[in-house]
Parts: C-alpha cells; sequence; structure tokens
C-alpha cells in the first residue's frame, strides 16, 4: 500500500520529537536509535523507522510512511493521523470567518481576532493578532459574517492553531 498524498512536501514539516510523544502515549516502544538519524518503533508486529534529522532526503516521504503504518496500526485515515502529528505549516492561506474580536489594544489599533477556518478537512478555531487595515478588515467580516483569506505561518501549540505572521488579510465579499 502507498500514501494517499500525492504532495509529499506537508510531510517535511512534521516534527521527529511531537513524532515520537505520540509513539509513546500510543504504547509504541523504541527497539533501536541509529544515532541521531532514525529510531525504530514496534507494537503489535508493525514497525516504523522513524527519521530525526529533516534536512535528510527523504525526510518527507519516510514520514510520510509514518502516517502510513500509524493509520493503519490504528485503522484510522492518514489524513486523521497527519492532523494529530501536524505542527506547522508556513506561509499558508486560509478561508475562514471571523467568530471573536478581543477588545483592542490600547496603544495602537490592533488585538487578537479568533476565525472559524478548515484544517486537516476539519473546521477549527484559529487565532491571530492583527493591525491597522487588517484588523478595521476583520470587524467588518465581524459584523456582516463575512469569510475572509489570511496568509501567515499556521501554527499548533497545545492543541490550539495560531496564525503567526499574518499577511494578505482580504475578504470575500460574496456577490
Amino acid at each position: 500500500m502507498t500514501a494517499i498524498f500525492p504532495d509529499m512536501e506537508k510531510f517535511k514539516y512534521l516534527d521527529p520529537l511531537q513524532v515520537e510523544a505520540y509513539l509513546v502515549g500510543h504504547g509504541w516502544q523504541q527497539q533501536q536509535r541509529q544515532g541521531d538519524k532514525a529510531s525504530i518503533w514496534t507494537l503489535d508486529g508493525f514497525e516504523i523507522l522513524l527519521p530525526l534529522k529533516p534536512e535528510i532526503i527523504d525526510f518527507s516521504r519516510r514520514m510520510a510512511e509514518v502516517v502510513e503504518t500509524l493509520a493503519l496500526a490504528e485503522t484510522r485515515s492518514q489524513q486523521s493521523i497527519w492532523g494529530e502529528l501536524f505542527t506547522n505549516a508556513p506561509n499558508t492561506t486560509i478561508q475562514a470567518v471571523v467568530t471573536h474580536i478581543a477588545t483592542p489594544n490600547a496603544d495602537h489599533l490592533s488585538g487578537d481576532i479568533t476565525m472559524l477556518g478548515i484544517v486537516v478537512d476539519k473546521l477549527r478555531p484559529i487565532h491571530t493578532e492583527l493591525a491597522d487595515r487588517d484588523y478595521i478588515l476583520a470587524l467588518k467580516a465581524y459584523q456582516e459574517r463575512l469569510p475572509v483569506y489570511c496568509t501567515g505561518d499556521l501554527i499548533k501549540e497545545n492543541g490550539m492553531f495560531i496564525l503567526k505572521n499574518p499577511h494578505h488579510f482580504s475578504l470575500d465579499e460574496i456577490e
């Protein structure tokens, strides 16, 4: 069986330490460590070769194999597994709806906003901070219930999605 993802690019952003924590938390046993390059994990007849250095040439392909093996072992979809292991996606454009706007900062026109957008095939809250023109557009989008587009570095921290370095914030005005 081959991985269902034609785009190997997304696997290069999986963090080996995050994957190790996932394996430990799901009962996998580390059998061997090959220096700082890879480790071998087993569970119920399944074996995973976990690459530890993102700079190795076939890191993305190896991580795709890790996700594929986890999906088989847990009888879940690869997309679901990848969604749990996902930690960051730089320069990602999202489409969302603004669901919450915090009180603006007193010193200048900016503030935290929460959007609801699709991340890894599910609607999820995404937190970001906007300033000036983008903050005003977010207010308009919130008041008029207009979808928005925004590009930035999507990070998952403590189970929450955060869009850092937001730019190209725009309204998706429905005609």
